[in-house]
């Protein structure tokens, strides 16, 4: 299965004709255009005609069952024109251009008349607002609409995988490099405590502790080496990585099942900081964050 994108483009258009054999011939080009960017939910707006209101419900109804989430505007627009040339203006149509137009000139008397030009083309403006368009062409439009936005939105979706995959490879790495650290560095925290509790002997009076405070001392230096290990960390790290990988390679609705790994990511990355008692592991630490802040920002426009 693809992985989708929620960041996507289509443009669509269709021709129809309306009219008798005794009448002239119109012709209506209706374009339907849908834009998709990312959002949290699915998010639909409409861009209609006041003659294509009705037909709101129909596309809603064909989005909701194609698309899972993003914010998608749809846009419709459609032209008519007549093929035989110029429709003949009306009587009613030439009536109130002629009077409208002494209405300005009486306030306006250096206004220029209106031309035969201005004139058809007014009254071709009219005419164009009433337009008609049948359920069967809006469906077959939205449906071929649809189908170009989930391929552009497949497109990007797999350029954004190849993105991801090669950030979680980058996790993976910085993780393995720091693998080899974690036994040496318990054993240097281990001996760092054990010298400073001997330099602290040597402060007192030198008079030799009881074997129970030595075995006490030692358990102090293990149980603090514990604390600072930071295997664990690691080791969900990887596994939370090889997660986002078979999510990827499965494809399908993913964003919020991400949304949630990529949190756990940052958890992990934050208590290898935390714990880190070595500059080189809080560089990993560092650059382990940049790369999954870059990967939340991907990520947030996956479906």
């Amino acid at each position: 299965m693809a992985v989708y994108s929620m960041t996507g483009y289509a443009n669509v258009q269709k021709s129809t004709a309306s009219g008798t054999e005794s009448s002239a011939v119109n012709a209506q080009q209706i374009g339907l255009e849908l834009r998709s960017v990312n959002s949290r939910f699915l998010d639909i707006s409409f861009r209609l005609p006041d003659s294509a209101r009705h037909l709101e419900a129909l596309f809603r109804d064909a989005l909701t069952r194609s698309l899972r989430r993003g914010k998608v505007e749809l846009r419709l627009t459609v032209n008519r024109s007549r093929q035989d040339g110029p429709e003949d203006p009306s009587a009613a149509h030439m009536h109130r251009l002629a009077a409208l137009q002494n209405h300005v000139r009486n306030w306006m008397p250096d206004a220029k008349p209106l031309s035969v030009a201005d004139v058809l083309r007014l009254c071709s403006a009219d005419d164009s607002a009433e337009v008609s368009i049948e359920a069967d062409d809006a469906t077959a439009l939205v449906q071929d609409a649809i189908a170009q936005l989930k391929k552009a939105r497949a497109s990007e979706g797999e350029r954004l995988k190849s993105i991801l995959l090669a950030q979680v490879g980058q996790l993976r790495e910085l993780g393995l490099r720091a693998q080899p650290l974690i036994p040496k560095l318990v054993e240097q925290q281990r001996e760092r405590f054990l010298q400073r509790w001997n330099e602290a002997l040597k402060v007192g009076n030198g008079a030799p502790l009881p074997e129970a405070a030595n075995d006490r001392a030692l358990a102090e230096a293990t149980a603090y080496a514990i604390r600072i290990d930071v295997a664990e960390e690691l080791n969900r790290l990887q596994s939370h990585l090889t997660e986002i990988e078979q999510l990827l390679g499965k494809g399908g609705e993913m964003g919020k099942r991400l949304d949630f790994l990529i949190q756990e990511l940052h958890r992990e990355a934050n208590t290898l900081g935390s714990k880190s008692a070595a500059l080189e592991l809080t560089q990993i630490s560092v650059d382990m964050k940049v790369l999954i802040e870059q990967l939340r920002e991907q990520v947030q426009n996956l479906e």
